[in-house]
């Protein structure tokens, strides 16, 4: 009895201990004077060349919409290309992107499958064509889903300017009103961009990019000779690889874009199922060299760190104390003195972590959904009851992350559907505020 006891003791302090500097992150994030984060609007700033990369797969229904928005752009438009590689598609996305005033670069390869290969393929593409990597001075990598706010790259640009060699920036959504799916999606990604990759840029460490809307120094794009993040999730493989390196990620707050979230439970399993594979892969690969760069260089150790959270498999512990406070229980059924003694301790522990689960993920949302409120767009009724179902929508992780340990996983295509245009999502912010 004493035994389980101090193992479940021990597994909510390590977690607390290991995760505690993300409550110091809220804290900064909540406290930190403004005027330290924010670039002076009269600065002057080089105006510098850009390239959108988007990877479409059969994207017809949106793709026009996210072009459209990057020509709409409040920046010189002679100084912004879009760059749309149609990959492996079997409807007239490459049309379509043609027609709105995109390049466009047709990929078929059955073999290579994932947004990484046909990012290294464009990438080389425009070497071939160009002569340079470096034929634009940063790259943006984008979905074909997303929609941009008009001071997008003018905002992305003057931080850029301040010698980040990569971006980030503010990821909301189209869709965050349709079901609990979409508003548990959306509502993750709000509280990525205010209470983690915000206090990270104030506290002068590493952020990490997150799928779509970063930017990168096309002296990185060079470094690697293009793009060789081949994972199941590129995105965080390629935020690892570069902290590795010494790379330090930026972000910039007030450029915005709108992405879509899967709306059914199945496209949403079998994306998070992904994910989590990937996160896993990300950790076998990259877990120990974290760890021994971090302890080797101070200077890079807040960032090694946390990347090194940010892959850890965290719920796999938390389910792994559960798993054992159940299969000593059983293992006591066939002792009536020993099973009263440990069923009241096992299900105080199996209820204690769920309860506190759910409260941690209520009040991470509630905090989320007061300090975004106007920058979210959907109903007031919608917000409130995203409050409730988000730790909900987070507890699925829990079977997701089971399976991805056991099964194989491949990259499979989201269908995306919505199709707004910034004018839309510019209507629908004023109209639910």
């Amino acid at each position: 009895m004493n035994t389980v006891v101090a193992i479940n003791t021990a597994v909510f302090i390590l977690l607390t201990v290991l995760y505690f500097y993300q409550f110091i992150y809220v804290i900064v994030a909540l406290v930190w004077d403004r005027k330290h984060e924010a670039i002076p609007d009269d600065k002057k700033y080089q105006q510098h060349r850009f390239a959108f990369i988007i990877a479409a797969r059969n994207e017809s229904s949106v793709i026009g919409n996210l072009v459209k928005s990057i020509k709409a752009q409040n920046y010189p438009a002679e100084l912004v290309d879009v760059i749309v590689v149609a990959d492996n598609c079997t409807d007239n996305t490459a049309e379509i992107a043609r027609t709105n005033g995109a390049i466009v670069y047709e990929r078929f390869n059955q073999e290579l499958v994932g947004k990484g290969y046909a990012l290294d393929y464009v990438f080389n593409k425009i070497k071939e064509d160009e002569g340079s990597y470096r034929a634009y001075d940063g790259y943006f990598i984008f979905d074909a889903d997303n929609v941009l706010d008009r001071n997008y790259v003018l905002e992305m640009n003057k931080t850029f300017s301040e010698g980040y060699p990569i971006l980030t920036s503010y990821r909301n959504s189209k869709n965050y009103g349709t079901n609990w799916i979409t508003s548990g999606y959306s509502l993750w990604f709000c509280r990525e961009a205010k209470y983690l990759n915000n206090p990270r840029m104030l506290l002068n460490t590493s952020c990490a990019v997150s799928g779509t809307g970063f930017l990168i120094n096309s002296k990185i794009i060079e470094k690697y000779k293009g793009w060789k993040c081949n994972l199941l999730t590129e995105d965080i493989q390629f935020s690892v690889v570069n902290v590795l390196e010494g790379e330090k990620i930026g972000y910039c707050g007030k450029a915005m874009f709108y992405d879509e979230q899967p709306e059914t439970f199945k496209q949403s399993w079998n994306q998070r199922l992904r994910w989590s594979k990937g996160f896993y892969q990300v950790m076998y690969h990259y877990g120990f060299k974290l760890i021994a760069r971090g302890l080797k260089n101070r200077k890079l150790f807040s960032s090694c760190y946390d990347m090194f959270m940010t892959i850890a498999p965290a719920t796999l512990l938390s389910i792994a104390c559960v798993v054992l406070n159940i299969f000593i229980l059983a293992l006591a059924i066939s002792d009536p003195v020993a099973l009263s003694m440990i069923l009241p301790i096992t299900l105080h522990s199996v209820i204690f972590t769920a309860v506190s689960f759910y409260v941690l993920m209520f009040g991470m949302g509630v905090l989320t959904l007061i300090t975004e409120w106007n920058k979210i767009i959907a109903s007031s009724s919608s917000k409130i009851a995203s409050a409730f179902t988000f730790p909900l929508f987070m507890i699925t992780y829990i079977p997701i992350s089971l399976v991805a340990l056991v099964k194989k996983v491949e990259w499979k295509p989201i269908k995306h559907s919505v199709t707004m245009s910034m004018e839309e999502i510019e209507s629908n912010k004023t109209n639910n505020n």
